[in-house]
């Protein structure tokens, strides 16, 4: 039996006012796959993942998840229903801890509002460690973290805090190319579990051909 997609994309368009940024876009995503969106500046993949991630509204067109059809009106309801996204910013604090990133706005509290440190620093050694970065202070600052780690805490944050369908914003870019093949290892790694679909949004063909299964 053929597996289902998490996502599927119908006739998706997306107009600003006479503009058209997103002009009837089809897609299937289906889990243990990397499907590219590749495409110059200028050419709607931002618009796209916007729509995907509940912060724009489609002019038309329909998103279904696991053939439920949704409707997403902010992040926060992409979210529930499984879409993680991580933005070439990544929302990443430089002089924050490993962990308090990891966890940032969603800390582990006792019923005194205590944090939970000692849980929150296991969790995500153990997270990261799952997609291939073995750090040995949770505490150290992400800012003394190499370009490709810190898509990996990100990446890592996504997957445990639910995503079914993970979307990746030029993942590479600005990065090195130690750095860039870091990060192609990483979303490797994602594909091989087999449970996660990945939307892979870049400009570089080469990594497109590298990584993509569609």
């Amino acid at each position: 039996m053929a597996p289902k997609s998490y996502m599927r994309v119908e006739n998706v368009t997306k107009k600003f006012g006479p503009f058209t940024a997103v002009n009837g876009v089809d897609l299937d995503v289906y889990p243990g796959e990397v499907h590219a969106l590749l495409g110059d500046n200028g050419a709607g993949k931002s618009t796209l993942i916007k729509i995907l991630s509940g912060v724009h509204q489609p002019t038309s067109g329909t998103i279904y998840m696991e053939e439920v059809e949704r409707s997403f009106r902010s992040p926060r309801d992409a979210s529930a229903a499984g879409i993680g996204t991580v933005y070439q910013d990544l929302a990443i604090n430089q002089l924050m801890s490993v962990t308090r990133n990891f966890f940032m706005g969603r800390e582990l509290t006792s019923t005194l509002g205590k944090l939970r440190m000692d849980e929150m620093d296991q969790i995500a050694h153990d997270e990261m460690l799952k997609i291939g970065i073995d750090f040995s202070d949770p505490s150290q600052a992400v800012g003394t973290m190499s370009g490709g780690q810190r898509q990996t805490l990100a990446i890592a944050r996504a997957i445990y805090f639910g995503a079914k369908v993970l979307i990746l914003d030029e993942p590479t870019s600005a990065l090195g190319q130690k750095q860039q093949m870091e990060v192609l290892k990483t979303i490797k790694r994602v594909r091989a579990r087999g449970d996660i679909a990945i939307i892979f949004i870049t400009h570089n063909e080469i990594h497109s051909r590298l990584i993509a299964d569609r």
